[in-house]
């Protein structure tokens, strides 16, 4: 049984006359004509009484308008909750950023921006697991509608982003320090650049993070060479941070992830400013995105110059 015979049959039932419901379902009669007897057969009763006129219905046929009423009624209403969930769905800018950028950014400046502004923001939270390459591939293929994520001319996964088919907004500054864990008395347990006899113990990157490039060309060019030992690699600046903090090494991490463990000094600083690597946080679109909600939204971004958070 189709759910157009459905309402066939009802349109039937409240002119009492095949041309004039065909007429009022836009088809022919005969197209009318056949659905009605295909939905007859359907039940396996005659629903309408052909020798009247105006044609009247059968006492199955009252029984059954009944029923296609309320069938057709929860259809109808169905399909609206559907379109609409659709039409929210549609309307929604799907973003994507690493989990230290998520944890810095997401609630306190892009959710206020939304809001301000009107926009829903669908997050990937599997995005918080991506690898550099990852953004830019979801980028380009339309799995995403704004990326944020670091950028220093020496990541070269995200040399594509700066091609003519991306635009982007400097959000802020953003610096890469490093840092130790401390002893009682608030001071570095570990510092920069230590020595062959005694390297430091180093808490690296994964290979496909943004900011390992940084922090190896930093290594690699500083006067004072560090001697350092790799115990541990990780994806995020979280969770080097949290292995720095429990006394594991040294390592590198964002400044505005350490501000507060460094203002009470559960943190300190292994190394001095010769030692940070400057980078930017920068919020990415495709300009061939012609999404409805995007563009308004990304010219009032624009228009703020995205303001840096504290």
């Amino acid at each position: 049984m189709e759910l157009r015979w459905l309402d066939d049959f009802i349109a039937l039932a409240q002119t009492r006359h095949f041309s004039r419901a065909a007429e009022e379902r836009n088809v022919t009669q005969p197209t009318l004509s056949r659905r009605i007897k295909l939905l007859e057969e359907e039940m396996g009763v005659t629903l309408i009484d052909r020798n009247t006129l105006p044609l009247t219905l059968t006492p199955a046929g009252e029984i059954f308008l009944l029923g296609a009423r309320q069938m057709s009624s929860i259809a109808q209403d169905t399909k609206a909750r559907c379109r609409e969930i659709r039409e929210a769905q549609e309307s929604r800018l799907r973003f994507a950023t690493t989990q230290t950028l998520y944890l810095l950014f997401y609630r306190n400046w892009l959710m206020p921006a939304s809001e301000r502004h009107g926009v829903d923001i669908d997050l990937d939270l599997t995005s918080t697991a991506w690898g550099a390459s990852d953004f830019v591939n979801a980028l380009q293929q339309g799995k995403c509608d704004l990326v944020l994520c670091y950028w220093h001319p020496l990541i070269d996964v995200i040399e594509d982003l700066e091609s003519d088919e991306f635009e982007h907004i400097v959000v802020c500054d953003e610096e890469l320090i490093p840092i130790s864990a401390t002893n009682e008395a608030g001071d570095a347990i570990f510092q920069l650049p230590g020595s062959k006899r005694d390297p430091l113990p180093y808490i690296n990157y994964h290979q496909s993070s943004f900011l390992r490039p940084l922090i190896e060309h930093k290594l690699q060019n500083t006067p004072d060479t560090p001697h350092l030992t790799t115990i541990n690699e990780n994806m995020a600046s979280v969770s080097v941070k949290a292995m720095i903090k429990e006394g594991f090494g040294v390592g590198w991490v964002p400044k505005r992830l350490a501000e507060e463990s460094l203002n009470y000094r559960r943190l300190a600083a292994a190394g001095d400013e010769h030692w940070n690597i400057p980078l930017q946080v920068r919020l990415y679109r495709l300009r061939s995105n012609h999404h409805a909600s995007l563009e308004p939204f990304w010219h009032k971004l624009a228009a703020e110059q995205a303001p840096q958070t504290d």
